[in-house]
């Protein structure tokens, strides 16, 4: 999602930049603390997620083509590396998509720019699943 052609507009610009990507992160991991759906994700999340947050918007700000931050402080996204550490099987990716899905909802108000973002984090949160399928 990050590939801008000259004179296209990014995903992060439609939706307009840091702020709302900002709101998305913290819809996101409010979701994670109350959606009973989301309970055992949370739990492999560590108690403060100040920094986690400060990282899904970094990665997301660079993601929707954006600045390149994300990477000038942590290198190459490596995503299913660095979740390599976590069970990340089908019921941890629903819950993950159904927590953005939701924070999506709940703070990118054009209906386009939340189908488009959603439709590409769905692959990829797909693909960082490390169970096997029925052992998750």
């Amino acid at each position: 999602m990050t590939t801008q052609e000259a004179g296209t507009v990014t995903i992060y610009e439609r939706i307009g930049g840091a702020e709302p990507i900002g709101r998305l992160v913290e819809a996101f991991y409010r979701n994670m603390d109350t959606l009973p759906e989301a309970r055992e994700l949370r739990a492999i999340h560590a108690p403060d997620l100040t920094e986690t947050k400060r990282v899904l918007k970094l990665y997301l700000a660079q993601w929707m083509g954006g600045p390149g931050d994300y990477s000038a402080e942590r290198g190459h996204p490596r995503l299913r590396a660095r979740h390599m550490g976590f069970k990340v099987g089908t019921a941890e990716r629903d819950a993950w998509l159904l927590c953005m899905k939701r924070a999506l909802d709940e703070t990118v108000p054009q209906a386009d720019a939340r189908h488009a973002i959603l439709a590409a984090l769905a692959p990829l949160a797909d693909w960082m699943r490390n169970q096997p399928e029925g052992q998750d």
